[in-house]
């Protein structure tokens, strides 16, 4: 049984792989992202695309974890 659990995780494992390289060979194009003024370097579609997810991958998990830890210091008042 843990053959088969380490299989399948390696076949979805290759498959996540191949999603992504699929993603990033099809978005090639240029394009420079405008924000407040400040206009970005020409980076392909696919590089923007992943470092807002990864950059998501990192505030997501430190904010969860703001949240638990304020809600433990001031509980809240059911009345």
């Amino acid at each position: 049984m843990s053959n088969l659990k380490r299989i399948l995780l390696s076949v979805l494992i290759l498959l996540l792989v191949l999603a992504i390289l699929a993603f990033v060979l099809e978005n090639q194009q240029s394009v420079s992202l405008l924000f407040l003024g400040w206009a970005g370097p020409q980076l392909p579609v696919s590089v923007i695309t992943v470092g807002a997810l990864l950059v998501g991958m990192l505030i997501g998990p430190f904010f969860g974890w703001f949240l638990r830890r304020s809600s433990r210091a001031s509980p809240k008042r059911l009345v």
